[in-house]
């Protein structure tokens, strides 16, 4: 990891660190929804994370892109779920009481993201439940979905995440 990297994480620690937490458990109930975006991405991303990544050529090339059935330089799936996780931090994961998740239930990568592509979308809580075996978290169910401009669908997801509760019911 370089030092800028490095200087911005710390920094964002500090941020999330010192400001309140806006969600916990209770504010996650069926149907909330945010709204994700936008990212437009660029040639220069999507090469910089092929290459370190997922160097398959229509991921580094216009040229090995166009000649595949992805139609041009196209991002790897990889990368447009780590652009979506990035746009679910900036929308509310960082402002909540997450305690992690374990695991995704599905991905799918319904149409390619290619080069100059206008990506947005939402996530909503298809359900939420208290843990009985852990009293101080729930699990929050979420469905994810990316566009690009076209309204096209590029990627969905389902997964659930562990978020602490704010009270816990008394039991006598």
């Amino acid at each position: 990891m370089n030092n800028a990297t490095s200087r911005a994480i710390k920094n964002r620690m500090n941020t999330v660190t010192q400001n309140a937490l806006k969600y916990a458990y209770e504010d996650f109930t069926p149907g909330t929804r945010f709204e994700l975006g936008p990212h437009t991405i660029s040639a220069e991303e999507i090469i910089d994370f092929a290459a370190e990544f997922d160097a398959q050529p229509m991921h580094l090339e216009e040229t090995a892109g166009k000649a595949s059935l992805l139609g041009g330089l196209a991002a790897s799936g990889w990368q447009t779920s780590a652009i979506l996780m990035r746009m679910i931090c900036d929308a509310f994961l960082l402002e909540t009481a997450s305690q992690g998740s374990p695991g995704v239930d599905f991905a799918q990568w319904r149409s390619p993201v290619l080069a100059g592509d206008r990506l947005h979308g939402n996530c909503e809580v298809l359900a939420a439940r208290p843990l009985a075996s852990r009293p101080g978290l729930g699990l929050v169910k979420f469905r994810h979905e990316l566009f690009n401009q076209r309204e096209q669908l590029v990627l969905a997801c389902e997964n659930p995440i562990f978020v602490a509760r704010r009270q816990t019911e008394n039991k006598s």
